[in-house]
C-alpha cells in the first residue's frame, strides 16, 4: 500500500487528507474522485457524483462544482 497526502481547499478552506491506495501513483484526477467520495458519496442525490465513463477533465469539473479545488497529491515515504 501507498501513502498520499492530499492538500486541497473545500469551499475556500484548507483540508488534508491520507489516502492509502494499491497504485504508486496517484494522478490529479483519481484525488479527486476520492475527494468527491468522501465529501458528497453519500448524498441523497447520486447525480453529484461524475458517472464512470468522465473524462479527467470532468472529475476535476465536477469537483470544482462541489466545492473541491487546489488538489496537490504528495507521496509520503515510509
Amino acid at each position: 500500500m501507498h501513502n498520499f497526502l492530499l492538500e486541497y481547499l473545500f469551499n475556500g478552506e484548507p483540508r488534508r487528507h491520507v489516502l492509502k491506495v494499491k497504485e504508486a501513483q496517484l494522478a490529479e484526477h483519481e484525488a479527486a474522485m476520492h475527494l468527491l467520495e468522501l465529501h458528497v458519496g453519500d448524498a441523497e442525490n447520486g447525480l453529484i457524483m461524475p458517472p464512470a465513463d468522465a473524462t479527467p477533465e470532468q472529475i476535476l469539473q465536477q469537483a470544482e462544482i462541489v466545492g473541491i479545488t487546489q488538489i496537490r497529491v504528495v507521496k509520503q515515504t515510509a
